[in-house]
């Protein structure tokens, strides 16, 4: 692949991806966010917005316009055909916008890609799409600590969502590289992210 280097960055929830994201950006990446661009595709005056409302009809609409997300998470738990209706409407969207942002990374000159997927591992695209694959890593025992600190979520809740994302396994077997965070101070993670950017083209000074 021509131009920028193009890093293809995931992780399970919990992991710290987001983190390492920001660090690299820090350096001069420019991130392209698949899940920050669903999210605004599903907000007040988002484009899937009405896709939405006619699929799944007005009570799936906030009274603010936004998604109602309780609503759909409770209906993709109980009907798996809910799930794929939703990710045809978002899915392209979130594609386009990824153009969009990339093609305005290429112009500003940034020497890397930041590709921040939660589902890269689970895409049949997503590999093919990039030149290098960073996984950030740790225990499901952290992830579920960390996020129900976060997000005031129950232990049940999060191990939900941990089971529907790729397994652990998976992830590590699509890495070419893994940064494992598991007890590292925030100064220490930006160090490894440090060590890490040449690799990505980007400085480690």
């Amino acid at each position: 692949m021509g131009g920028p280097f193009r890093l293809g960055l995931t992780g399970g929830i919990g992991s710290g991806k987001s983190t390492v994201a920001a660090l690299l950006a820090q350096r001069g990446a420019a991130i392209v966010d698949a899940d920050a661009i669903s999210r605004q595709s599903t907000a007040a005056g988002g484009l899937a917005m009405p896709l939405i409302a006619a699929q799944f009809g007005p009570d799936f609409v906030s009274p603010n316009g936004a998604l109602d997300r309780d609503r759909m998470r409770a209906l993709v738990h109980s009907d798996a055909g809910a799930r794929q209706r939703l990710e045809a409407i978002v899915h392209p969207l979130v594609a386009q916008e990824t153009l969009q942002q990339t093609a305005r990374a290429v112009e500003q000159g940034h020497p890397c890609i930041v590709f921040d997927v939660p589902l890269l591992v689970e895409s049949p695209t997503w590999r093919t799409r990039v030149d290098h694959v960073l996984v950030v890593d740790c225990s499901a025992e952290v992830q579920i600590s960390r996020v129900m600190t976060r997000n005031q979520m129950t232990r049940s809740e999060v191990e939900k969502i941990i089971a529907s994302q790729a397994s652990r396994e998976q992830r590590l077997s699509a890495a070419d590289s893994v940064l494992f965070n598991v007890a590292l101070s925030l100064s220490e993670l930006a160090d490894e992210v440090r060590q890490l950017s040449p690799r990505f083209g980007l400085s480690s000074g």
